[in-house]
């Protein structure tokens, strides 16, 4: 690299950082700003572009084009060679900006006279800010060192907009973490909740993204990767590792050790960057290159990458975990995404959690469902935009989260808390009463629990037992298999909670989105229809008879329900009952006490088991159907794709008919029938199977009282009436019928 180059590029920093040094007002800035990089780059124009809102980019300073068209001229993410830039995150350098294809003329801004364009985003770790543009008569490409210079420039505007050095009431850079964000992702666990944010991994604050003294700088760089290449290797040597732990570790030890990524950082750092600004500018290139990538295995790989930056980085800044902040009495978990084992350390002291990624039945997802903890997944930029202590609404129910929300909004949510909270108390007098509707018929209503945690919420939410009792969730917090004697003092604490009312225990069920630490996972290409549940048991009997073996002792004399997952035939049952009457058996033969009785069950999660033999209906002791497998089987639309999850409704008539034939099944060999998922839980859809037949309905603890509550006041026969109307009609769904009709109940 040219010597002449590298000192122009610090010398241009250098300006900047002074420029940027001296008190005034966001706007003033800008414009000096503009003003510095034209006269240093030799052109006639500089421009600002900043996104006034995720889709719009507003010329907010310029040296060379009309002023007046400052902050009149605005375009799409996408449009003419500045939206471009801004969508693709990639810089645009011609010598014919009006020859380029997607140009886009702006006569108030005057620029018809400038043929040459370069422009670059304005971006800090995937965060999209603005475009840093700059123009002049001359045809002529801008060369590689002016283009790189230009974006080591944009790379310091996006650090000190992180610092708010642009924020202006005229209409400057916005403040970042200051103003209300709304964001939508996907509802993981109903509910809501009001609390402050607690940061599980704090924002790095870069503040010094300029340096005079590049060999200090690069002697600080080598040092900090030297650290973290031990640190690698270290975690590489710990014994208790498996080959697939070993795997990712030994990806990390591959970057870690790549001569390209210190080689290019190094060269930031002689540009006149800091070494923590090097090393967030190579990560924000590196995003940049791998999103393009349509390799499945190396945007994988980009999780990988911002890991090891982000350790670098609190090497570098000493900035760690514990940064002495205290966690705020209502604490709203903020996470890119978070371990079971993490989040059960938190445990019930946590208001909320909204995570940038995650599914509807990630580890993360199972334990918040638990815990009755509201969660919102997929937010995708909860934390680039979050603060440790901003106040924050979390809506459960839709999958919203407001934060540093207007007062109004907070308002209106706290109005909504409040009418659920008085809900939940006149939920609360129904404790001790029956699910009776007016026409007689009792619905028998329990709650679905996976961790002790939950047993409290038996009594205290009117249900009549747990009628699922997720045994996974000890397996995946653990870091190795745990031992038969503790999964029996545990199921043992959970019989004793439940004093003595009954509790389906479901057997592991592990596969598709609930990978354990310590197994090796299954490249399948669709893991919900794969290797999982029952099918793992069965392929792994050592597992699935420890288990058992661990379930009798716990019972210790007395009554034990036992549920096999995923059951899609006959023979699959069978072979997972005579697993379950083998231990039976050899407990006894060991002069074990035995349970007095032994309840075995399949969970009917796929269409196919509800057409077996009449001989599995009366083999099973008792079928649950899973609701939340069984109709993403049934309409084939992934409960993890929010392109396509919310487009079926459970009270579609086909789906209802379906479950009708169930009904009619189990009644020919009165085999008990129970219904178990988020569906239960909802009183409408909770209405509609009670009315076709289901007379046992398993949910989530909150959701007893407000189901009890509909059960209640209605007519069993009459909503049953309606749904054969509404089918009568051709109408493809029961929703709108059932709603006129329960209307016309309060009138």
């Amino acid at each position: 690299m040219p010597e002449r180059s590298e000192s122009d590029s610090r010398k241009l920093l250098r300006r900047l950082r002074d420029t940027l040094a001296v008190p005034g007002a966001g706007q003033d800035r800008l414009d000096q700003i503009t003003h510095l990089i034209a006269d240093s780059m030799g052109s006639e124009v500089c421009s600002i572009y900043l996104f006034r809102d995720p889709e719009t980019l507003e010329l907010c300073a310029t040296e060379g084009l009309k002023k007046e068209a400052v902050h009149k001229t605005r375009m799409k993410l996408g449009e003419g060679l500045v939206g471009r830039v801004a969508r693709n995150g990639q810089p645009i350098n011609t010598a014919d900006a009006p020859g380029e294809k997607g140009f886009r003329y702006m006569p108030e801004t005057g620029e018809e006279l400038f043929s040459s364009f370069l422009g670059v985003p304005i971006q800090r770790v995937g965060e999209k800010l603005g475009v840093l543009v700059v123009q002049s008569k001359t045809a002529r490409q801008f060369s590689e060192d002016e283009i790189y210079a230009l974006d080591v420039v944009a790379m310091v505007l996006a650090e000190m907009t992180e610092l708010g050095a642009f924020t202006s009431d005229e209409g400057g850079m916005r403040a970042l973490h200051k103003q209300p964000v709304m964001l939508r992702g996907t509802s993981g666990q109903e509910g809501a909740a009001e609390g402050r944010v607690w940061l599980h991994e704090p924002r790095v604050v870069i503040t010094n993204p300029v340096a005079d003294d590049p060999l200090t700088e690069i002697d600080r760089i080598r040092d900090a990767v030297g650290q973290l290449r031990v640190s690698v290797d270290d975690l590489l040597s710990a014994e208790s590792l498996d080959k697939d732990q070993k795997a990712v570790l030994e990806a990390y030890r591959m970057f870690a050790h790549s001569r390209g990524w210190l080689r290019r950082m190094e060269e930031d750092i002689h540009r006149g960057l800091s070494a923590e600004a090097a090393v967030e500018k190579e990560q924000s290139a590196a995003r940049n290159r791998l999103e393009q990538v349509p390799d499945a295995y190396l945007r994988e790989r980009l999780s990988d990458l911002d890991d090891l930056s982000n350790r670098l980085l609190r090497i570098l800044t000493g900035q760690g975990k514990d940064t002495g902040a205290e966690m705020p009495d209502d604490p709203v978990l903020v996470a890119r995404n978070i371990g079971p084992a993490e989040l059960l350390e938190y445990g019930r002291k946590l208001k909320g959690i909204v995570l940038d990624e995650g599914s509807v039945g990630s580890h993360a997802a199972v334990v918040a469902r638990a815990l009755a903890i509201p969660l919102v997944i997929n937010t995708e930029r909860i934390t680039a935009e979050a603060l440790n202590g901003d106040p924050i609404l979390v809506d459960g129910d839709q999958g919203i989260v407001h934060l540093r929300p207007e007062e109004t909004v907070a308002r209106a949510f706290r109005d909504k808390i409040a009418m659920q909270a008085k809900a939940q108390e006149r939920y609360a007098s129904l404790r001790s009463l029956p699910a009776t509707a007016t026409c007689g018929t009792t619905i028998a209503l329990h709650m679905n629990a996976g961790l002790m945690a939950d047993l409290p919420s038996l009594e205290g939410s009117g249900a009549e037992g747990v009628g699922l009792f997720r045994t996974e969730l000890q397996f995946l917090v653990r870091s190795k298999m745990p031992q038969r004697a503790e999964l029996a003092r545990l199921y043992a604490r959970v019989m004793d909670a439940a004093k003595g009312k009954r509790v389906a225990f479901r057997t592991l069920d592990i596969g598709s989105d609930k990978v354990l630490p310590y197994m090796k996972p299954q490249d399948e290409p669709n893991p919900a229809m794969g290797w999982r549940a029952v099918r793992v048991g069965l392929d792994k009997p050592g597992v699935l008879r420890m288990q058992l073996q661990a379930l009798i002792r716990a019972a210790n004399g007395r009554p034990l329900t036992i549920m096999f997952p995923l059951i899609t035939e006959m023979s699959e049952f069978q072979a997972a009952r005579s697993h379950a009457l083998r231990e039976l058996h050899r407990e006894k033969s060991l002069g074990h006490p035995v349970p007095e009785r032994v309840d075995i069950g399949a969970m009917m999660e796929t269409p196919s088991l509800a057409f077996a033999p009449k001989a599995f209906f009366e083999l099973t002791d008792f079928i649950s159907v899973g609701g939340n497998d069984l109709k993403q089987f049934f309409f084939a639309a992934d409960r993890e794709n929010e392109l396509v999850r919310r487009r079926y409704d459970t009270l579609n008539l086909s789906f209802l008919g379906f479950l009708e034939q169930i009904v009619a099944r189990c009644a020919e060999t009165d085999t008990p029938l129970s219904f178990c998922g988020e569906d239960a839980g909802r009183p409408i859809e909770a209405l509609a199977l009670a009315a076709i037949g289901f007379r046992s309905l398993s949910m989530r603890p909150a959701s007893v009282g407000p189901v009890k509550a509909l059960l209640r006041r209605v007519n069993l026969t009459e909503a049953r009436a309606v749904i054969d109307r509404a089918r009568a009609e051709g109408a493809e769904t029961a929703r709108p019928h059932l709603m006129e009709w329960l209307a016309a109940q309060t009138d």
